[in-house]
């Protein structure tokens, strides 16, 4: 599995008001030659600014002919374009998830390579990334998706082996678990994700399991509870620079609180990965890029 998600970049572009931002893109060697050639020949972020784009196959055919056309529909040039999910995987993945009343962060944050990850396809395996805690959380950051509610439904006592029993049956040999934040539970949640842990494990002791963990309000305890758990890989995200976490993260995260997560979950167990992310494109600068990398 692996994790994905949706982020309104163009709302942030908005409400923060950023300046440009340039970034560069590194080739990715496992695309076909056609779409290579695609996005190697497409129009950057500033040609989209600049004007509208008609529904031609490369920068070159867009030249000149900026505009709608009347009478004709705008639509999205086909490098940002996805196909509709269906498929026999898709569909199969979907069924099991709902029969076990499971969630993804896909369908939440409402992914646009959903169709992709879950069909699996010529190039790839079917993937997903399951949602823990239910379907609502109790932040509201800006760049998510995800329902929001200061009283979300109780957990369902039954996740953590529904959860188990799935991903054990898709014989998987490794798996992202991620969850909503529930700011209305004492320990934030994490006897859930450290009991859905236990139990995947036994049943699959080889497989390794990364968690994406919400911040617990900066519960060290909680830390503690699911990284002693037997999960392999502790993510927590820092999403972005210090400067920009409160246009970006609900107010009640902040960077130092999440610096103090994965360091402290470090300590519990030295030999665990710790990990963690963040967005670029946001209005951040190169210097507070560097920064943010090392921690400060």
């Amino acid at each position: 599995m692996r994790l994905c998600g949706l982020r309104r970049g163009a709302e942030l572009l908005r409400t923060c008001g950023l300046a440009e931002y340039h970034t560069s893109y590194r080739a990715l060697s496992n695309l076909p030659d056609e779409k290579k050639e695609l996005i190697k020949n497409g129009p950057d972020l500033q040609d989209f600014l600049s004007g509208e784009l008609t529904d031609k196959s490369s920068w070159a055919a867009y030249k000149g002919n900026l505009k709608r056309l009347k009478g004709e529909r705008l639509r999205l040039p086909p490098w940002v374009r996805t196909e509709i999910p269906m498929g026999k995987n898709y569909n199969k993945l979907k069924n099991t998830l709902r029969n076990l009343n499971l969630h993804t962060v896909c369908e939440e944050a409402r992914c646009p390579n959903i169709g992709e990850c879950w069909g699996g396809g010529e190039y790839g395996t079917a993937t997903a990334t399951i949602m823990l805690m239910g379907d609502t959380c109790t932040r509201g950051c800006r760049f998510c998706s995800v329902k929001t509610a200061r009283n979300p439904p109780p957990l369902d006592p039954d996740e953590p082996f529904n959860t188990a029993k799935a991903i054990a049956d898709w014989g998987l040999d490794y798996v992202v678990l991620t969850s909503v934040d529930r700011d209305d539970i004492s320990d934030g949640g994490a006897e859930h994700i450290a009991k859905t842990v236990s139990l995947l494990k036994e049943r699959n002791q080889t497989i390794l399991i990364e968690c994406l963990t919400p911040d617990f309000r900066g519960n060290l305890k909680a830390v503690e509870t699911v990284a002693g758990s037997g999960l392999d890989v502790y993510a927590h995200n820092v999403e972005t620079v210090p400067a920009l976490q409160r246009h970006v993260r609900d107010p009640r995260a902040n960077f130092d609180q999440s610096v103090n997560v994965l360091k402290h979950a470090k300590n519990v167990r030295p030999e665990l990965i710790s990990k963690t992310s963040i967005m670029l494109g946001l209005g951040e600068t190169d210097e507070q890029i560097y920064s943010t990398m090392k921690g400060q």
